[in-house]
């Protein structure tokens, strides 16, 4: 069937003198990176690594030009592997899409089979990329801290940048595992949106205390964090014995200024969180827990906006300035 495919549309990312520069081009499938499965993309989504990649706020592409787009989910209609059947429904998260291979954002996508993971037990595409990278990174904090033995006992949780992708997810997910979660959002009009998602309260990155002493008072069991900075700082300093404190994000500030007291006087964990390099086992280990007991509840709250694909281009500014609720997802196809 691929051999039969013409020409179709993707947004594609160039580097021209210098400059980046993104646009929907016309494409053919050997215009793609190689790989032995061919999939019909139906959904993908956007991402705060998307809005930097295709508006060259941030330098994300490894090669040039590549079709944008960190996620996809569709049909599988080729594939010369016998791992991946054709007509299965799959996504293809993170693993080099719109960094050294061409990604979501096109009719057609080429990838090799070991990238592909199997639709988690009843999700549909548009759900897949509800969760996407962002939800998929919540689910990753959460399973590493409760490794690292995180429990709801342990304290309440502290989620900053709380009302995006990842906070979004990371609320609903830690609720339903019975944390009490303190979401931190400076938006005044995403309270009730977050109590919706499971937060027992909401407060502003003020709120949470100022202070820069090496060690503060031991409030929390841990925390899920999207800003890093000075806020990032804080929370280690008042976290609880043996809290895990998962880093994810650096909307503030990559910068991370303290000392090792909580390290070495309270035994608290500082666990980066990495999607995009997860081998392929422990991926598919997570997607089949998100369809399992790391299931979201609240999909149809966090999935705020659809977008037709021919509105792409437009949608990334909000990312930029910290201007979007939730997940947005792309309808690539029919």
């Amino acid at each position: 069937m691929s051999s039969q495919i013409g020409a179709f549309t993707g947004y594609r990312i160039h580097r021209i003198d210098g400059r980046i520069e993104a646009h929907f081009d016309t494409l053919r499938l050997e215009d793609l990176s190689p790989g032995e499965v061919v999939i019909e993309v139906s959904y993908s989504s956007i991402n705060y690594k998307d809005a930097l990649a295709a508006t060259g706020a941030g330098s994300i592409l490894r090669r040039f030009p590549l079709v944008g787009g960190i996620d996809l989910a569709g049909r599988v209609i080729a594939s010369s592997a016998p791992a991946v059947r054709t007509g299965e429904l799959v996504l293809v998260q993170g693993s080099g899409l719109s960094e050294t291979r061409d990604g979501g954002y096109a009719r057609y996508a080429r990838v090799p089979a070991e990238t592909v993971m199997p639709m988690p037990a009843g999700f549909d595409a548009c759900m897949a990329m509800t969760v996407g990278t962002a939800g998929f990174a919540a689910a990753l904090a959460i399973d590493h801290m409760e490794h690292n033995g995180q429990r709801p006992e342990s304290g309440p949780i502290v989620v900053t940048g709380a009302s995006g992708g990842v906070g979004s997810v990371a609320v609903d997910l830690l609720a339903a595992r019975g944390y009490q979660v303190v979401a931190v959002s400076s938006k005044a009009d995403a309270v009730d949106y977050l109590r919706d998602l499971g937060a027992s309260e909401v407060v502003t990155p003020s709120e949470l205390g100022a202070g820069d002493q090496p060690l503060q008072t031991a409030r929390w069991g841990g925390a899920i964090d999207n800003v890093g900075g000075t806020l990032l700082a804080r929370l280690l300093a008042s976290t609880r014995d043996a809290g895990n404190v998962a880093s994810i994000g650096m909307a503030a500030s990559p910068q991370l200024s303290m000392t090792v007291m909580p390290f070495i006087l309270r035994g608290v964990n500082l666990l980066g969180i990495s999607s995009s390099g997860l081998p392929q086992d422990q991926r598919r280990r997570l997607w089949q827990r998100i369809g399992a007991d790391l299931r979201p509840r609240h999909l149809d709250r966090i999935l705020t906006r659809t977008i037709a694909f021919n509105d792409l281009p437009a949608a990334f500014a909000d990312y930029l300035r910290a201007g979007v609720r939730g997940r947005t997802v792309v309808r690539i196809g029919d």
